[in-house]
């Protein structure tokens, strides 16, 4: 949260998986605008990483908020106003970034600048090359920490705070294993320069299926903020994730439960004619002929149909759940 357009008010920025910046303007009372994506100062939607690429089958790849609509000419994608035909000599997929933001003042010229991270574990910079007030961003730059680019397991989660106390910013990261990161800021000739990562926080866990754990298990994908929570003047770590826990066990009879052992054997033997056919199916584009191409996805629908069915029969093996973990900082040690 910031005041991007210098109003006085808060703003609230968040990324998206399409990757795509949207901006909440903050309004009266509290209250928070319809979301916009930005710009750049080119007018481009800021997604680092997204666009439009061929791939080497010929099939499209759309890396951004496209979405798929069926019309009288047949299934189509609207991308940012293109509107793109999906074919079998060229199918389209959509996938996205998993865009994280935070803003911050980077480089002191008293406007605020954006830090994005990204499903790869990497963080840009974006700079705000215009006023207080009037944004106008330029050309993104990865981060660099003594010559190397800043990079963390994954789903990087940028966060700024003067967690050493020194009066100059640092930067923490939240990363796809869990784990937190922080990247000391050694401010010299009034610009920030990165020190080399040190773990602050250890991975987390999602086991999936049914090794998910039954208590509540700090997971994965972690996002951070600095505060301090307890008002002892040190910053403490705030820390959201994505965990997965298993349900409660139902009470089952013994024939209840060898009917379900039945289901779930049959479950464990179709997956891997399923997965084949997939492999054939996605694996072979721009390979096979429309004749073979329908017989593949009336196969693969088949498979995945009768997989469901027996999903629907037997109770969930796990349930995903985002939890917040506090890290209350320690006391330094010695007198």
């Amino acid at each position: 949260m910031a005041d991007l357009d210098g109003d006085g008010r808060t703003d609230l920025l968040s990324g998206s998986w399409p990757g795509e910046i949207f901006l909440f303007r903050g309004g009266p009372g509290r209250s928070f605008a319809a979301p916009e994506m930005l710009r750049d100062r080119e007018g481009k939607f800021i997604n680092i990483g997204g666009g439009i690429a061929e791939q080497e089958d010929g099939s499209l790849l759309i890396t951004g908020n496209g979405t798929f609509e069926t019309t009288e000419e047949g299934l189509v994608v609207r991308y940012h106003g293109q509107t793109l035909k999906c074919s079998d000599e060229r199918p389209i997929s959509i996938t996205g970034t998993a865009s994280a933001v935070h803003a911050v003042d980077w480089d002191g010229d008293g406007d605020l600048d954006l830090l994005i991270g990204d499903i790869g574990g990497s963080v840009y910079l974006v700079p705000n090359e215009g006023e207080r007030g009037e944004p106008a961003f330029g050309t993104w730059m990865p981060l660099e920490a003594e010559g190397a680019p800043v990079h963390v397991p994954g789903d990087a989660g940028p966060f700024c705070a003067d967690w050493d106390g020194d009066g100059a910013f640092d930067l923490l990261v939240g990363a796809g294993d869990g784990s937190v990161w922080l990247f000391r800021n050694a401010r010299a000739e009034g610009k920030t320069v990165l020190r080399a990562p040190e773990r602050l926080v250890a991975p987390g866990k999602a086991a999936f299926g049914r090794d998910a754990p039954r208590d509540p298990t700090r997971g994965i994908r972690a996002k951070v903020c600095a505060v301090d929570w307890n008002g002892d003047g040190r910053l403490d770590l705030l820390l959201g994730d994505f965990a997965t826990q298993a349900p409660p066990a139902p009470s089952l009879s013994k024939e209840e439960r060898a009917a379900q052992d039945a289901l779930r054997e049959a479950l464990d033997a179709l997956m891997p004619g399923t997965q084949e056919l997939a492999n054939k199916l996605y694996g072979g584009r721009g390979k096979l002929t429309p004749e073979a191409r329908a017989e593949l996805q009336q196969q693969y629908g088949e498979a995945t149909t009768r997989m469901r069915e027996l999903r629907d029969q037997l109770p969930p093996e796990y349930e995903n759940h985002g939890w917040v973990w506090l890290f209350l900082r320690k006391a330094p040690e010695g007198p």
